[in-house]
């Protein structure tokens, strides 16, 4: 698993400097990005075309990483939400800026913040069926755009008429930038890495319009949200315990939304926080990118035989928990 950063820094400070005549208009207080959400700062890719260097660079570092030349790549799999046009799909720029082989399979993947954990479960079906050998997943995710265009509509005195307006687009204010890559393939051929055990997914799709965004933002119910992502994710850790023994894990990476959802899932389903590791604090929520990328940070601390479990909830509503044993 490896981690391409974004390199401009975005503070709530910064944000807040801008949005600063709309909250007194609103009579909000400055901080709510980092009070209410645990987002100090995000970072953003200095141009646009950024985004797709930064997710190959991710895509390069993890093939050295795992051995793997781009030859030896059967599949490769996008997963980001970010995309700057409907065709063709983003892999295939990312396929060729790689230099993979003809014979390699491209495609994309977008199921909100879950497509790469996603991506993991096919590509170790795959693998097991015997359709591929080495499977490629990256994911690059660009916030500027939404992000100025938020800002816009906040300060404007037609469209942010109220505190109610306003929350409804503050999830897009935690949205931050950055690439991830990781590489999957036969376990009985690397012995050294890092094994997929298995999961569960569960979906709660009578939730679908809670969270909907586009290049101009994202229009979200947070407190709908929050309650029917943690009934649904509960739901799953119930069922799941029929298979698995998840109740003490080496660590558990959750995707990076906020402080209040990690917290409430912290407590729901009783972890150690202090196996919980968080970069929703310097990062914001970089979407699908944001669970490979907190495994990677967190992969320096664990050990042969650690058990991983990747837990994610993604607009709706969807969640996947899959176990890694490193």
């Amino acid at each position: 698993m490896t981690e391409v950063q974004a390199p401009e820094v975005l503070t709530s400070k910064d944000l807040d400097k801008r949005l600063g005549d709309a909250l007194k208009r609103l009579k909000l207080p400055t901080g709510l990005l980092h009070r209410v959400a645990g987002v100090k700062a995000r970072r953003n890719w200095s141009k646009p075309g950024d985004v797709r260097a930064g997710t190959v660079e991710a895509g390069r570092r993890a093939l050295a990483a795992a051995g793997i030349a781009p030859e030896q790549v059967s599949m490769m799999v996008n997963t980001s939400v970010t995309r700057e046009h409907l065709e063709p799909s983003v892999a295939v720029g990312i396929h060729h800026d790689l230099g993979l082989p003809t014979s390699a399979m491209n495609f994309d993947i977008t199921n909100a913040c879950l497509g790469f954990v996603n991506a993991i479960t096919l590509a170790s079906s795959m693998i097991d069926a015997g359709q591929a050998t080495y499977v490629l997943i990256v994911n690059g995710e660009d916030a500027k755009k939404v992000q100025d265009a938020t800002v816009e509509r906040i300060n404007s005195l037609e469209k942010m008429a109220s505190r109610d307006d306003f929350m409804a687009e503050f999830a897009s204010l935690t949205l931050g930038s950055g690439a991830a890559a990781a590489v999957v393939g036969p376990a009985d051929q690397h012995p050294e890495g890092h094994r997929i055990v298995g999961g569960v997914t569960r979906a709660a799709t009578q939730h679908h319009a809670l969270c909907v965004g586009d290049h101009h933002g994202m229009f979200t119910d947070a407190r709908g949200l929050l309650d029917g992502g943690l009934e649904l994710v509960m739901d799953a850790w119930t069922d799941a315990r029929e298979h698995f023994d998840w109740d003490s894990m080496d660590s558990y990476i959750t995707h990076q939304v906020s402080q209040l959802h990690t917290s409430s899932i912290v407590k729901a389903a009783k972890l150690d926080k202090k196996r919980v590791p968080v970069t929703y604090p310097d990062l914001g929520n970089v979407g699908p990118a944001s669970l490979p990328i907190t495994l990677a940070r967190e992969s320096e601390r664990l050990q042969r035989g650690d058990r991983v479990l990747c837990m994610g909830v993604g607009s709706g509503l969807n969640t996947a928990m899959l176990e890694i044993e490193w």
